[in-house]
């Protein structure tokens, strides 16, 4: 009997001593458990650290700076009554006067983001539009009254400004350095929660969602991400996992208004040239090049071959403008535009991407293929109104659209109520006076619904608001707003010898 045992003890003996070494070599493989509805389960380990090694590095540091200079930002709009132009072929409501809505008080929030140690802080356009008053409160709840120091309607960027000193900030990273597929963070204060961080890749580059619709100029070429932005997130900061800013959070896509998978981005590069315009002179210095071109997405693909763009990825040009940059340049119609200054573009928003980094009077390297061939050509960039140097402090006298206007002086804002403002003091006979009813002594605040300090801020306004004017304002011991609709060109502008 104990012999008949021996060769089975050796055998289970042999057998536990293979099972444990197999054990012991393959434990680090995942382990699945089976069961009634069970899902797969893998153990994780963990590094010296503390984290585990399914997850990304580096966004523990990157993560505390950027909540330290992250603002929220709080407004509030004032309650106004708006008086219309009457309507000629309305007989009987013209009886009794002209149409008056009254728009009640309001308030909003967002985010902004510290880009300096004095107190410059970035956001956007959109946050802090009509606002009467700006508020802003860090991590810490530090809270300051903020100044507006200049807007951008088409980057959907706005600069504005507290006093203080020796404040943390973020630092500009490059956007073009951005990579699909790379680690990003979203800071803001979304729904008016405390700042919050999520985390995500760079899903796609210059795209276009056709959200910015603060002016006919918009300039749309969002990196878009997957990391959570919600209402309250406009403003804040996308940053790489170095802490660097490379992005304004700006728009959701969402059939909800909350987020659904999909937030999008300003580029840092755009940002840092618009507010750096902004504080060296006062207003953005933007360059065009003197083309119109077709909008790729809403072509048919029997236009997209027939236009040769199945072959080469670029920009369309479907016409010049004469005396324009390009056309000076050599450019025509036909053109496929596929590089700027080495930068490949592949599609409408890369090129306005990279031609909003630019001031009038720079001269870019275009590529563009024709009729196969490639060529270049040295484009010198303009403004809309054909001029080639910036917009400096004082440039311009008192005159506008043939009138004549002047800043408001200190006694005349304290006594209206305003911080800024232009008043008429003569209609003249030009393009003002023939497209508007508007009188001498009319206070002018805005340009669709953007503040107005100076002459040189209407000469901005109109640059990147033409055919699309809405001019805002008062007159002295009337308690309502006016708003006077302009409908004029480039061509207009260049050819108005009062202006």
């Amino acid at each position: 009997m104990k012999s008949r045992l021996v060769p089975v003890v050796i055998t289970a003996a042999i057998t536990s001593i293979i099972t444990l070494f197999i054990a012991g070599r393959y434990q680090s493989l995942p382990i699945f458990v089976q069961g009634n509805n069970a899902l797969p389960v893998r153990l994780t380990s963990f590094n010296s650290m503390g984290s585990t090694n399914s997850a990304p590095g580096g966004f523990e540091t990157a993560a505390e700076s950027a909540v330290k200079a992250v603002v929220h930002i709080k407004t509030t709009t004032k309650a106004r009554t708006i008086t219309t132009q009457p309507d000629p072929n309305d007989l009987w409501g013209n009886i009794f006067g002209q149409p008056q809505y009254y728009y009640p008080p309001q308030m909003g929030s967002g985010s902004g983001v510290v880009i300096s140690p004095d107190g410059y802080i970035v956001t956007n356009n959109h946050v802090i539009a009509n606002a009467s008053e700006v508020t802003v409160t860090f991590n810490d709840r530090l809270t300051a009254q903020a100044k507006v120091i200049g807007t951008d309607p088409a980057s959907d960027i706005a600069l504005i400004k507290i006093d203080r000193k020796d404040l943390p900030f973020i630092d500009f990273g490059n956007s073009d350095d951005v990579r699909l597929g790379q680690w990003v963070l979203a800071v803001g204060y979304p729904l008016s929660l405390d700042a919050t961080v999520t985390a995500g890749i760079v899903s796609a580059k210059s795209r276009s969602i056709g959200v910015n619709k603060q002016t006919s100029g918009a300039i749309e070429s969002y990196i878009q991400t997957d990391a959570a932005v919600n209402p309250g997130n406009s403003g804040g900061a996308l940053v790489n996992t170095a802490g660097q800013l490379i992005g304004i959070n700006s728009a959701i896509a969402s059939p909800t208004g909350s987020y659904a998978g999909y937030s999008y981005a300003i580029p840092a590069n755009i940002v840092h040239k618009v507010v750096g315009d902004i504080i060296k002179y006062g207003s953005v210095q933007r360059g065009y090049m003197g083309i119109s071109y077709v909008d790729s997405k809403s072509l048919s693909p029997e236009k997209i071959s027939e236009l040769g763009l199945d072959k080469t990825p670029g920009v369309y040009v479907e016409d010049v403008t004469e005396n324009g940059g390009a056309a000076k340049a050599g450019l025509h119609k036909g053109d496929i535009i596929t590089q700027i200054n080495g930068v490949k573009i592949n599609d409408e928003p890369a090129l306005q991407e990279q031609i909003a980094r630019y001031h009038p009077g720079d001269n870019i390297s275009v590529a563009y293929l024709r009729s196969g061939t490639t060529h270049t050509a040295n484009v010198e960039l303009k403004t809309l109104t054909g001029a080639n140097k910036l917009l400096h402090e004082g440039v311009g006298d008192t005159r506008f659209l043939g009138a004549s206007v002047r800043a408001l002086n200190n006694s005349e804002k304290s006594k209206y109520n305003v911080k800024s403002g232009l008043v008429v003091t003569d209609m003249g006979k030009g393009l003002l006076a023939k497209q508007t009813n508007m009188q001498k002594g009319f206070v002018i605040t805005g340009v669709n619904n953007e503040e107005i300090t100076d002459v040189k801020d209407l000469h901005q306004a109109l640059q990147a608001n033409s055919n699309n004017i809405q001019i805002m304002g008062f007159y002295p011991g009337v308690n309502s707003m006016y708003y006077f609709g302009l409908n004029i060109t480039g061509q207009d502008l260049q050819n108005d010898e009062q202006y």
